[in-house]
């Protein structure tokens, strides 16, 4: 995040007196500032989401979790195939056991929107998965590599 403030805006909303108060339960809960903070990252998680569905050519970044029981390893191994065949959009993934034979895995993704959907599609498919969530950002990952046709050229001639 940049020292320099962005330009804020105001806005004025009216809300049921019990979402109101749900609203500052959470604001206290997490022991947030101002109730402005928790509406600002409400509204970005419901903008990524939109942009996930109407604009499928769209770039995001984000995250698919899921829970899975891992039946004798059969599950882990039909979602390592499945991610073979996301090799651009899949960067990372992290495995975890959990207790009562599960397992929980999170993958760190990037690429079109639809190609983000098919690949949790891909997954839902394998009998096992309880769980899948993708959360997504518009913001995306810096470049990893940057490909200098130069640099390369003069590696092959001292070849």
């Amino acid at each position: 995040m940049s020292s320099e403030s962005a330009p804020l805006a105001r806005l004025s909303m009216s809300l049921p007196a019990e979402l109101f108060r749900q609203l500052d339960t959470m604001v206290a809960e997490r022991a947030l500032p101002s109730r402005s903070q928790l509406i600002s990252e409400l509204i970005r998680h419901a903008l990524a989401e939109h942009e996930s569905l109407t604009r499928p050519d769209e770039m995001l970044a984000g995250t698919i979790t899921i829970v899975y029981r891992a039946e004798r390893g059969r599950v882990r191994h039909q979602l390592s195939h499945t991610q073979a065949s996301y090799l651009k959009e899949v960067i990372s993934s992290q495995h975890v056991f959990l207790e009562h034979d599960q397992s929980l895995e999170v993958l760190l993704v990037q690429g079109p929107a639809v190609r983000l959907k098919e690949l949790c599609d891909a997954i839902r498919r394998i009998r096992g998965i309880q769980q899948l969530e993708l959360v997504t950002t518009t913001s995306l990952l810096p470049p990893l590599h940057k490909q200098d046709i130069g640099f390369y050229a003069k590696i092959g001639d001292n070849a």
